[in-house]
Parts: structure tokens; C-alpha cells; sequence
């Protein structure tokens, strides 16, 4: 579980319900599995901190994925992951071997 302030008072979040958390400037915008965002005053650095790293991995400056909702990976020059939503999203050339250490480990039960 998460507790995260936001605007309108306090929210425990499900860490399985978060697909990504996307970077906006000094914020971050949450997406859930439900369909809904949530947009809190924190940087990517807090989350990485606080969310389990066997689950959730950094592939851009911008983005934290959880890799429970990772369908594809496609390599090459500008490498991306699917998302189960459908959404691709780049991998970074600085996080593509971190990234493919974290791929490449036995499967994340479910």
C-alpha cells in the first residue's frame, strides 16, 4: 500500500492497481488499471523509493511502469514496451540494460 497526499486529502493506493506513473515537471500522474489518473505533488525519485523495485521498473526519465502490466518489449534502436492498455512508451537508451536485466529475471508471479 501507498499513502500518498493529493489536493482533496490522503489516498491508500493498491500498488497492483498502478499500471504507470508518468513525470509533469514537479508532479506525477498516476494511471489505474480502472481507467482513472490521480496527479500528485511528487517526483519519479519518491516513487522509485517506495514501490516495490521487484515490481515496478523506471524505462525513461519520465516514466515508472509496472511490470505486471508490461505485454510486449520491442527492441532495436528505439526500443519500447506495450502495455496491456495498448499504450508504448519509449525505453531509454540509458535505462534499456537495467531494463533488460530486470525483463530477463524469472516471471513476477501474479
Amino acid at each position: 500500500m501507498l499513502i500518498l497526499p493529493t489536493c482533496k486529502g490522503t489516498e491508500i493506493i493498491n500498488f497492483n492497481s498502478i499500471i504507470r506513473i508518468e513525470a509533469a515537471s514537479s508532479y506525477s500522474k498516476l494511471y489505474f488499471n480502472n481507467g482513472r489518473t490521480l496527479v500528485v505533488a511528487k517526483v519519479l525519485r519518491w516513487f522509485e523509493k517506495h514501490l516495490p523495485a521487484e515490481q515496478f521498473v523506471r524505462i525513461h526519465r519520465t516514466h515508472i511502469v509496472n511490470a505486471r502490466f508490461i505485454k510486449q518489449y520491442s527492441k532495436g534502436k528505439s526500443a519500447s514496451v506495450r502495455l496491456q492498455s495498448g499504450e508504448l512508451i519509449a525505453v531509454a537508451k540509458r535505462k534499456k540494460t537495467r531494463f533488460l536485466q530486470y525483463w530477463y529475471q524469472p516471471a513476477i508471479p501474479v
